[in-house]
């Protein structure tokens, strides 16, 4: 079971530091579609917390579509997006509605086989002229308030896949889909229910998206010593944000966690000078080196870059180019 760490002397509610890491363990597929929760029990033993604290938790998580409760069964992670066998319904499908599935199912093996895409639209012509028309248009939703997320998704889609991936606020998804119904919509899971919600009324494709889990990266911070600063330089706000909670709960205030953007100068300066530690995206790894570069007469020891290789997933890299028909 995932060891999740709560600070009881934090400024942070010890609900909101809970529900933070299981969102991070359910986006970062540590905890899979399926998985079932741990009883809230065993969570109190392990976290010291009270049950209904732990209750509470499991609601939240509820209400915002990551888990679903079965009676007498337990509470499970929901399955999402495409992954939930979201299509282009049809009345035969309608009437089978594991026939999708099934199809599916077989595709993949054909294309696994060595079989062309062409050579398998003379078996399965539906879903074949479904995946190229889907195809056809990549769309990256992410909401306005963090469209960094979006740029760093971009980013490594179209480094990978080698085609053009366009970025759209989460709120100008409706209008852009009225547009069009040829297009894939793709999205980090912790956006997967605001954007299901705009997508699978207009029939087009979602698939969700799970972030690597920065493994390393934790197990290097958990063995810090005390006091050190740790900079984290990322295009998304929204994951400074989520690693400053993470983290205090690994560490507490053991460790001084400063984040920023890129573009913020002034921050960025401030890391490159202060930190003993600095962790950031592929896309902000040459920023970085010129600043440590450009301050290096300020600085005694200069600071420990770790680049993160990517923020999506291995397994939906490879989802995706079995999706878009890429191979």
């Amino acid at each position: 079971m995932i060891q999740f760490r709560i600070q009881p002397d934090s400024e942070i509610p010890a609900s909101t530091q809970l529900f933070n890491q299981m969102r991070f363990a359910i986006a970062s597929r540590q905890y899979s579609p399926g998985y079932k929760l741990p009883s809230t029990r065993a969570l109190a033993m392990q976290t010291g917390l009270h049950r209904n604290t732990i209750s509470k938790v499991y609601r939240q998580l509820e209400e915002d579509g990551f888990v679903e409760s079965l009676a007498g069964s337990g509470i499970y992670v929901r399955a999402q997006g495409h992954e939930g066998g979201s299509r282009l319904q049809s009345p035969i499908l309608q009437q089978h509605p594991e026939a999708s599935k099934v199809l599916q199912q077989a595709l993949d093996e054909l294309i696994g086989q060595g079989c062309s895409l062409n050579q398998a639209r003379e078996i399965f012509l539906a879903e074949i002229d479904w995946r190229l028309r889907c195809g056809a248009r990549v769309l990256v939703a992410a909401p306005s308030k963090d469209l960094g997320v979006g740029d760093l998704m971009v980013y490594e889609l179209e480094d990978t896949l080698q085609i053009p991936v366009q970025l759209v606020a989460i709120e100008e998804l409706a209008a852009i889909l009225d547009k069009t119904t040829s297009a894939t919509v793709v999205t980090s899971r912790y956006f997967i229910n605001d954007v299901e919600a705009i997508a699978a009324p207009k029939s087009v494709r979602v698939i969700p998206l799970d972030i690597y889990d920065y493994s390393k990266e934790l197990n290097l911070l958990k063995t810090l010593p005390k006091d050190n600063c740790v900079g984290i330089v990322s295009l998304s706000s929204g994951i400074g944000h989520q690693a400053e909670v993470i983290l205090h709960g690994l560490r507490g205030d053991d460790l001084l966690i400063m984040t920023t953007q890129p573009q913020d100068s002034y921050k960025l300066q401030a890391i490159v000078k202060r930190a003993e530690v600095i962790i950031c995206d592929q896309a902000c790894f040459s920023i970085v080196q010129t600043a440590v570069q450009a301050a290096s007469e300020d600085i005694i020891r200069p600071p420990k870059l770790i680049k993160v290789d990517s923020y999506i997933g291995t397994n939906s890299i490879n989802l995706l180019k079995r999706e878009l028909g890429l191979g």
